[in-house]
């Protein structure tokens, strides 16, 4: 199978499972496990901030977030169609307590006067607004990258009414590799940043969670009340420091893959490329060809080819280290294919 549902099904190259082997181990939850330590102390030098905590999921990270920054009853501040929001299964009211306020961006990136305009004044009737998240890349905005410029307005907005900025940066390293910068050029611009360990970067699981030296220590005690303390999890902390470590670099491999692909498929009649092909995600419009996404997906598989519905009618399409430019021209074949035999 050529698999392009997502990032996320990448598997740990034989330097991360020998480093996993040879890892050095320790109890976690009393901070003896040297690798977990050296892990956390690159992922905050890389990305500019004092501390980082090592955390088993993207969603994780980001609900240690929400739960570190606000208080119950506050208002959280979010793209209409964001992760945190869309696909975290309404944590941040089952878990913290806050409500959400959407704002629909434009390419995942919201106009940073809509954000101002959102902020709560000091009323009596109004949740407090505590806190505003940013996206990038954004998922559903096809791996679209939120520019600099977006964030820095909305990190000025946000200081200006003292209210904490945290950034789901899930592929926050695929922003930079596409603009060609440092990642510190993003996380300037933010409180907090979430960034994963296993979608392009490769590694088996975990995901990295940075902040202040007092907001890490305050978010250490969030991720023990949910359950995340571990114990001598260097053997999976030592795959990520690879992934940090050599895995980044390659990222751009990807987002030519992606580009590829759009090309290719573009060129389909009856099929329409969607988003911008920021990274390393292509949208896939089907509904030219009188299918629905569901349909287009079973018949994909049938020809070797995994994919995800991204709507009725569009599909997405993943790159990643897993699959070679050779694998993508088959699957390129098998989707027109999948075209010829549904427009019959």
């Amino acid at each position: 199978m050529i698999d392009l549902r997502s990032d996320t099904i990448t598997r740990p190259t034989e330097e991360m499972r020998k480093a996993a082997y040879e890892a050095e181990v320790g109890d976690d939850v009393y901070g003896e496990d040297p690798t977990v330590r050296r892990l956390e102390e690159k992922a905050a030098e890389m990305l500019g901030k004092e501390a980082a905590l090592f955390v088993t999921s993207g969603t994780q990270g980001n609900q240690i977030a929400v739960l570190t920054h606000c208080r119950p009853g506050n208002e959280i501040l979010l793209e209409a169609d964001s992760h945190i929001f869309y696909y975290e299964s309404g944590a941040v009211a089952a878990l913290a307590g806050v409500q959400t306020r959407t704002i629909k961006g434009e390419n995942g990136a919201m106009n940073p006067d809509d954000v101002l305009a959102a902020i709560r004044a000091e009323d009596q009737h109004f949740p407090e607004t505590g806190l505003i998240c940013i996206e990038n890349t954004h998922n559903r905005a096809g791996g679209a990258i939120v520019p600099v410029s977006n964030m820095r307005d909305i990190y000025q907005h946000a200081q200006s009414h003292h209210i904490p900025v945290h950034v789901d940066g899930a592929r926050l390293f695929n922003a930079a590799a596409a603009a060609n910068c440092s990642i510190q050029e993003f996380t300037q611009y933010c409180d907090t940043v979430q960034i994963c360990l296993s979608k392009g970067l490769g590694a088996p699981v975990g995901s990295i969670l940075a902040g202040s030296e007092e907001f890490i220590k305050r978010a250490r005690k969030w991720r023990k009340r949910l359950g995340g303390g571990l114990r001598q999890v260097g053997i999976i902390a030592a795959p990520g420091l690879v992934a940090l470590t050599k895995m980044t670099e390659r990222l751009s491999e990807d987002h030519e893959n992606a580009r590829f692909l759009a090309e290719a498929l573009g060129e389909v009649d009856g099929l329409i490329i969607t988003n911008s092909v920021d990274t390393n995600i292509v949208v896939l419009e089907v509904c030219g060809l009188g299918c629905s996404a569901d349909k287009f997906v079973a018949a994909l598989k049938e020809k070797g080819v995994l994919a995800v519905t991204f709507g009725p009618t569009q599909v997405r399409l993943t790159t990643h280290y897993d699959v070679s430019r050779a694998e993508l021209e088959k699957a390129v074949e098998a989707i027109i294919e999948v075209r010829e035999e549904i427009k019959k």
